[in-house]
């Protein structure tokens, strides 16, 4: 496959519209404008390129908000993005995408992941090779069976024009990537992940990609509209914390995308905003029974047919 077969302009400007959008729509749902952080990266080093960061933190619903836009270029595939096709390492690359995770202070509103990447193999003499990645997933601290089938749902109507095996295959994707292995626990009650997605092609996988991406606000703002006056307290405030230590050690120990941003020499403020600002960990901690605390392992955080 050629450069001139597929249009990388049209994915950089369709992503920076997404941003926008996104943020538009979160600062008025928040009341506060995301501030915005542009950077640059000059060439010379292992990894160059520009990218813009939209920031909330403290806001009057968000305590942490941030989505970030990267475009940038790298001598070397780092080994998070070859493990997988192992005949492309040391391979330059060309990657730009949009990642957003966005923490309500509200407990009873849930934690929710969205990316949508491209990322372009590239070496002298040879065609370079494309693949396309993303997906949203939903982390509740309080569940709700109508918010995740909602959720769900606006996931599989996203993908049902590309193939009605796509959304049950992507499913099983995302419950089985984020997962703890180390807790023998999912990380919340999925959605949708893919990876290395070029399969219909340039214009059909970006259409795909571009479906998702556009369905983000449906599928996530009804929830926290439900849910932002829901009254609590300082336990389901302490909960919240200790599940938010799990985020901090999933995006650690198993995010490719972390990985990827930290094994190419990207910028640090920029891949690690995805934190909570606050998490807790304790010593063999265990729910009461019977508590809507217990309920979230029971119910939710074991893989289940939504739609």
């Amino acid at each position: 496959m050629t450069q001139s077969t597929y249009d990388v302009e049209a994915v950089r400007t369709w992503l920076r519209g997404l941003q926008t959008h996104i943020a538009d729509a979160l600062g008025n749902f928040d009341g506060t404008p995301l501030a915005s952080d542009s950077w640059q990266r000059e060439p010379g080093g292992k990894l160059s390129g520009s990218g813009c960061t939209r920031i909330l933190e403290g806001g009057q619903f968000f305590e942490r908000a941030g989505i970030g836009f990267s475009d940038v270029s790298g001598t070397a595939l780092p080994p998070s993005a070859s493990a997988a096709r192992p005949q492309l390492a040391g391979r330059g690359f060309d990657a730009m995408g949009v990642s957003l995770v966005l923490h309500p202070r509200n407990p009873y509103c849930p934690t929710v992941h969205m990316n949508v990447r491209l990322l372009v193999a590239t070496q002298p003499d040879a065609a370079p090779i494309f693949w396309f990645g993303g997906g949203m997933d939903l982390t509740p601290y309080y569940g709700y069976t109508e918010d995740a089938q909602h959720f769900h749902r606006v996931c599989r109507d996203a993908l049902q024009p590309f193939g009605t095996e796509l959304y049950p295959r992507f499913k099983r994707e995302c419950d089985e990537y984020f997962f703890l292995k180390h807790r023998n626990e999912a990380r919340g009650i999925g959605g949708i992940f893919f990876d290395d997605f070029a399969e219909l092609g340039f214009e059909q996988s970006f259409a795909m990609v571009q479906s998702v991406g556009n369905a983000f606000v449906e599928a996530y703002l009804p929830i926290i509209e439900r849910r932002r006056d829901t009254p609590y307290g300082a336990t389901e405030r302490d909960f919240q914390a200790y599940r938010r230590g799990r985020y901090v050690e999933f995006n650690l120990v198993f995010d490719r995308g972390t990985h990827f941003g930290l094994q190419s020499g990207g910028r640090t403020e920029s891949i690690l905003m995805s934190m909570p600002p606050t998490a807790t960990w304790r010593y063999d901690w265990q729910p009461q029974p019977d508590t809507p605390e217990a309920r979230l392992y029971s119910d939710f955080l074991v893989p289940r047919a939504w739609v």
